[in-house]
C-alpha cells in the first residue's frame, strides 16, 4: 500500500494500488502510515540541516585559524567539561571524523574535508526532501478520496430520506 494507480510512478518493488477501491477505513489508516512517513522525513530533514550548518561551520573556522594564534579558548574535555587553553599551533587541527576517531589534518585538507561532508549531506538532504514531497503528494490525493467518499456516503444518507 505505497504507491497509487495515479500519475505517480511506483517505485522499483512497491506494489501500485487502486486507491479508489479502499474503504473510509482503510484510507485513514492509509493517511496515518503516510502522515508519520512524513514526520519522519521532516524530523530528519531538520537533522540534516544541523549536520550540514556543523559541518559549514567547521569549514569557516578554518580560514580564521591563522589569526587566532595565542589566542585564549576552552577545551572541551567533556560535553559539560572545559578547560583554558591557548592556541599554539594554526597550521594542523584535529578533525573529529566521527566514533571517537581524530585525524590531524593541514588547514586545506581539513578545509575540503569538511566542504565534502557539507556537499554529501547536502545531496541527502536532497534526496529526503524529494521523498517528503512525494509521500505529502500521495496524502494529499488520498485525502481527496476520502472527502469525494465522505461526500458520496452523506449524499446517499440523505437520498433515502427524501423519497
Amino acid at each position: 500500500m505505497n504507491s497509487t494507480g495515479s500519475s505517480l510512478s511506483p517505485a522499483e518493488g512497491m506494489q501500485s494500488i487502486d486507491l479508489t477501491k479502499l474503504n473510509l477505513m482503510q484510507l485513514t489508516q492509509f493517511k496515518q502510515g503516510l502522515d508519520s512517513d512524513i514526520q519522519f522525513y521532516q524530523e530528519s530533514l531538520q537533522n540534516l540541516k544541523l549536520a550540514q550548518t556543523k559541518f559549514q561551520d567547521s569549514s569557516d573556522c578554518m580560514s580564521q585559524m591563522k589569526e587566532r594564534e595565542g589566542h585564549e579558548v576552552l577545551v572541551p574535555l567533556t560535553g559539560s567539561m572545559y578547560v583554558p587553553g591557548v592556541i599554539k599551533q594554526t597550521e594542523k587541527v584535529l578533525v573529529d571524523v566521527g566514533t571517537g576517531y581524530y585525524v590531524e589534518k593541514d588547514i586545506p585538507a581539513a578545509r575540503d574535508y569538511f566542504n565534502r561532508k557539507v556537499k554529501f549531506v547536502t545531496q541527502n538532504m536532497e534526496r529526503v526532501q524529494a521523498i517528503g514531497s512525494e509521500k505529502a503528494k500521495i496524502r494529499d490525493m488520498v485525502m481527496d478520496i476520502m472527502q469525494e467518499k465522505l461526500q458520496a456516503q452523506f449524499a446517499g444518507m440523505k437520498a433515502p430520506n427524501k423519497s
